[in-house]
Order: C-alpha cells, then sequence, then structure tokens
C-alpha cells in the first residue's frame, strides 16, 4: 500500500512542479523577451532593463520604469501573456510555439503573444473560437 501511494506522489511530481512557462525555451530568457509587460498596455510595448526586475513563478520580468515594476507586483494576473507567453495560434491548434514579444494583440484586457505575423493573422481571422480553443486547451495540456 506504501509503495502505491509513493509511486502516486512521484508521477504526480512534474504536474506539481510544471506550471505555467513564462520564459524561453531554454529557462533562462527574461519572460516576454524582456519585455516590459506593463507596456503593452499603454499600446508600447518597450524594452526592460535587469536593474527593474521581478521574479514571479519561476520566472524574472524586466521593466523600463519603477511604477511599471510596482504595478506588476501589485496585480501580476492583469499583465501576463496567456498561455505562459507561448504563441496564442499555437494553443488554438493544441500545440505549443514560442511566442514573439513583437507580435502581440490586447483583447479584452488580456495580453496575447503569437509566433509571427502569418500565426496572427490566422489566430486573428477567428478570434474569440481560437482564444475559447485555446482556453480550452491550456488548462487542461499546455500548462503542464
Amino acid at each position: 500500500m506504501r509503495r502505491r501511494a509513493l509511486l502516486a506522489a512521484l508521477l504526480a511530481l512534474p504536474l506539481i512542479a510544471a506550471g505555467p512557462v513564462w520564459t524561453g525555451e531554454d529557462g533562462k530568457s527574461p519572460a516576454a523577451g524582456g519585455t516590459d509587460v506593463v507596456s503593452y498596455f499603454t499600446g508600447t510595448p518597450v524594452p526592460g532593463t535587469p536593474a527593474l526586475s521581478t521574479d514571479y513563478q519561476e520566472a524574472r520580468f524586466q521593466f523600463a520604469t519603477k511604477e511599471n515594476l510596482e504595478a506588476f507586483k501589485a496585480t501580476p494576473g492583469r499583465y501576463l501573456p496567456q498561455y505562459g507567453g507561448h504563441c496564442a495560434w499555437a494553443a488554438a491548434e493544441g500545440r505549443r510555439a514560442g511566442g514573439n514579444p513583437a507580435v502581440w494583440k490586447i483583447v479584452d484586457g488580456k495580453l496575447y503573444l503569437n509566433c509571427s505575423k502569418d500565426a496572427e493573422a490566422k489566430w486573428q481571422a477567428n478570434l474569440q473560437a481560437n482564444i475559447t480553443k485555446a482556453d480550452e486547451w491550456w488548462a487542461w495540456e499546455g500548462a503542464w
């Protein structure tokens, strides 16, 4: 009986530890390619700096101003890229692809990244349906 409990705990470990991935594939790059995620919401994304950074969910976020850093610290969920920063179009198709911080859109107060202009065009062709599909996939498979 104890062996089964131990085996179950060991098998669940990767699921518990995984969570969102805000960084590049190497796991070392700053989230959103170092772009200040708060700045997307002003309409002009700008690079952040390592001097103004904070860690959140095992990722490093960089900011251009102290005000943006403080805004993020106060309500990080408001500024996080959806799908862990992965491409929204790929998520809608049930797969992962790295998001490009230069290809972005704010929809209903949420930040979405896509991997390319081509992917963005496909994603926007049926925007709400693609967001729904991506949300469902990410909730069940993408976040692991």
